[in-house]
């Protein structure tokens, strides 16, 4: 039987948490951390998302609040007893002068699974934002499931990013080939945004081997990488993410 679940965070300026109210696999806890962010874990209660599962976070970044959130491990996509794909949704806001460090675990792609991930960020023109997505294409020694996902930006009411990717059987020809991951099996990406970009914006450069680091089209940066594994992965990304957003 498939689950539908859909859990949710408020975070306000004096780092309180009005609402977090975990649903299913989904449970949420308040952890501690230094600074002044709030933190909020993501631990899976059970194993998900599997074939047919409708699965949420729902965040709000109130005005003024800082708000970190991770995860305790990865997050594994399996094979349900049918054919339909899992879905999972990640909608986030952030207000004025809020900051929202989205940090979880990687996502795996496990043989036989067929999972659809959509992220839907919604700025405020003076909110900052750090959203770390990475994804492991099969666990180890086996084939990759199907995965797309979709991140879809907007910055005061404005487009900032609209990107598709899709790997596995049934995604478009060519996904593993020399022009996209060349045999790698993690791939990943850290968009940061920061008003400040207006003033000091980042050039475009290659990052390690098989990383590239791209200015965006308003106060943002986009890191895209491929890797051997996980490990080699993080470090690409963690290097790029303590130059651009010491904050």
């Amino acid at each position: 039987m498939s689950l539908r679940a859909t859990a949710r965070i408020v975070a306000d300026a004096d780092g309180g948490l009005p609402v977090l109210r975990g649903d299913g696999p989904l449970a949420l806890r308040r952890t501690r951390t230094t600074g002044a962010y709030t933190r909020v874990t993501t631990v899976g209660a059970m194993s998900a998302p599997l074939g047919g599962d409708r699965l949420a976070i729902e965040s709000e970044v109130r005005d003024g609040a800082r708000l970190l959130v991770d995860s305790a491990a990865a997050t594994v996509a399996l094979p349900g007893r049918g054919a339909e794909p899992a879905t999972y949704e990640l909608r986030m806001t952030v207000g004025d002068g809020a900051v929202l460090r989205w940090l979880p675990e990687q996502l795996v792609s496990a043989r036989g699974s067929d999972l659809r991930m959509r992220t839907t960020v919604e700025l405020a023109s003076t909110a900052r934002l750090v959203l770390r997505e990475e994804q492991v294409l099969g666990r180890h020694g086996e084939e990759t499931g199907t995965l797309t996902t979709r991140l879809t930006v907007h910055r005061a009411g404005r487009p900032l990013l609209d990107q598709e990717l899709a790997y596995g059987p049934g995604a478009p020809g060519g996904w593993d080939g020399g022009a996209v991951l060349d045999g790698h099996r993690a791939t990943g990406q850290l968009l940061v945004v920061d008003p400040e970009f207006e003033e000091k914006p980042v050039a475009s450069r290659p990052l390690a081997e098989n990383a590239v680091l791209a200015p965006l089209a308003g106060p943002a940066v986009l890191v895209t990488a491929v890797a051997p594994d996980a490990l080699q992965l993080r470090r690409v990304l963690d290097e790029a993410l303590g130059t651009l957003a010491p904050w």
